[in-house]
């Protein structure tokens, strides 16, 4: 503890000039400037088209849905038919057979060497940290720009990419359990970093694997301070700003200070601690954010049948305005479903890699669930609500500029302020409540990327507390900077870091799948014996 108290001690030392240059006049402005180029030529570069049947449509969306595709039709609809083992999983109903896991006196999982140390979190602990790096603003703010760009048509897309994502998110959490490493104090560590380099080792690609490890573990840095921190932060400050009335040229730097002075404190224990903070926050905000969208839709439950028509409707044939026609609007819904819930991006494999068990496959079932509670619950209550609120035209769908939407007074909103205000008009004062939500999520997201990041950065610079330190220290400087940029140039940044992890994750996933299969046979075949 004590040691935990000097690395926070020089942690705050070391961010004690923000405080000082922040109140510097038109700090804001100088950070954007110098950010907004950054992020436009990163999202060039990772959206890269190829043009089919006339339509421009980025390469790391076909990737992404090809391989969510390939997974479900392999495991034979895993994502549906073990969908109620999973929620057994996590409830505990299996945590007896961790004891008799074993083949013939032998481990059933190889790969585990340490038999004294299999994890350090439980699977609802596991759970509770990826679900709150997943269930984060992007269920908030994203779904709300999805929809201004691509109309309600976009939530249908959402919907069905979080349903194949289960599939995705079964194989990466599979492998990051199965090809994990523990050290002889119990300190795991994972995620694609090791199962690419270990796992292609083990198929004879060696180099290669280790090569995707390495750009991989690149990526999830930089996907930690984007999407995983500076977006949460300005997303959070955004609403604070908004609901406060809070002015001042540098007041998104101060917020974001405050933020990084809050994460600082939970960060420096590391992942038990954190999961104990996101396994009480995780289900109170997701009860609090749910059980205001769902009052809201039951107490317009008339409006229900139009919304729903409307995202059916018009996710196949969406309005004139909407630029890219049907292709634009499925493009819309693929892109903020992957940023939300990550399935195919292989970040949540790294909380999971620490969960205490000895079964790959069961932590891999668990995982399958972050989609579903993710888009296909929280998401779409969300996008329903901003339905509901717009019809009678409160904004224009597709009249987007700089990530912000044409209101009928003719001003300009974007992201979260959307949801608030949709929130607000059915539930007059509902917006204070929803900017404390948006400060949890924002909050618990940044917490556990904080960890996804630091496992990959351990991986390239090594487990030492100096590059724990460094890390943490840049993590945090990101906090702060995230609060001052504009929002289109942090969603442009966040969306290319997060989306880019995909490249090096899915073509790994696409050799070692056989390897999933073979530990599922292994834990179904367990878990029917107890049945």
């Amino acid at each position: 503890m004590n040691a935990h108290r000097r690395c926070y001690t020089l942690i705050l030392f070391l961010l004690s000039p923000l405080l000082l240059f922040s109140q510097e006049q038109g700090l804001d402005e100088k950070i954007n400037e110098a950010f907004m180029p950054v992020a436009i030529w990163w999202e060039n570069l990772i959206f890269t088209e190829v043009t089919i049947v006339g339509h421009g449509i980025p390469i790391i969306l076909i990737l992404l849905l090809s391989g969510a595709l390939f997974f479900t039709f392999y495991f034979g609809f895993v994502n549906i038919r073990h969908f109620s083992t999973a929620i057994k999983v996590v409830r505990g109903r299996y945590d007896e057979l961790e004891k008799e896991a074993y083949n013939n006196g032998e481990d059933v999982l190889g790969t585990i060497k340490a038999e004294d140390h299999q994890g350090e979190v439980n699977h609802f602990q596991a759970l509770a940290t990826a679900v709150s790096g997943t269930v984060g603003l992007g269920n908030i703010a994203m779904v709300a720009v999805a929809i201004s760009i691509g109309g309600p048509g976009a939530t249908f897309w959402m919907i069905v990419a979080g349903i194949l994502g289960m599939s995705s998110k079964f194989v990466e959490c599979t492998l990051g359990v199965k090809y994990r490493d523990i050290d002889k104090n119990g300190n795991v560590y994972g995620g694609p970093m090791y199962y690419l380099s270990r796992g292609l080792k083990e198929n004879g690609f060696k180099t290669f694997g280790k090569v995707l490890a390495g750009i991989f573990a690149i990526l999830c840095v930089g996907a930690s301070f984007g999407g995983g921190n500076a977006f949460q932060t300005n997303q959070a400050a955004a609403q604070i700003i908004e609901r406060f009335g809070i002015q001042g040229a540098a007041s998104g730097s101060i917020i974001g200070l405050i933020f990084a002075i809050l994460v600082g404190i939970v960060i420096i224990g590391g992942i038990k601690r954190i999961a104990k903070v996101t396994e009480k926050i995780v289900p109170f905000m997701a009860v609090l954010y749910v059980a205001a969208a769902l009052f809201i839709i039951l107490t317009n439950i008339s409006y229900l049948d139009d919304a729903l028509g409307f995202i059916i409707s018009d996710a196949f044939t969406p309005k004139a305005t909407i630029t890219g026609g049907f292709v634009g609007v499925m493009i819309q819904g693929f892109r903020r479903a992957a940023f939300s819930n990550e399935a195919g991006a292989g970040s949540a494999a790294i909380a999971h890699s620490a969960v205490n068990t000895k079964f790959a496959a069961s932590e891999g079932l668990v995982g399958l669930l972050e989609p579903f509670i993710d888009t296909v619950i929280i998401c779409t209550m969300t996008a329903i609500v901003i339905i509901m609120f717009n019809m009678d035209g409160a904004f224009v769908y597709g009249d987007v500029i700089d990530g912000q939407a044409l209101m009928a007074d003719g001003s300009r909103i974007g992201g979260v302020n959307i949801t608030s205000l949709a929130f607000d008009n059915a539930i007059p004062g509902s917006s204070y409540v929803l900017a404390l939500a948006v400060v949890l999520f924002a909050f618990s997201t940044i917490l556990s990327w904080s960890y996804y990041g630091l496992q990959a950065w351990k991986y390239l610079f090594g487990r030492s507390k100096k590059s724990d330190l460094a890390y943490k220290l840049i993590f945090l400087i990101f906090t702060v900077l995230g609060a001052a940029v504009t929002l289109e140039a942090v969603i442009k940044f966040s969306d290319a870091m997060i989306l880019a992890l995909v490249f090096p994750n899915m073509i790994g996933l696409l050799f070692l799948f056989p390897k999933v299969r073979d530990e599922l046979k292994k834990y179904l075949k367990v878990v029917q014996n107890k049945n």
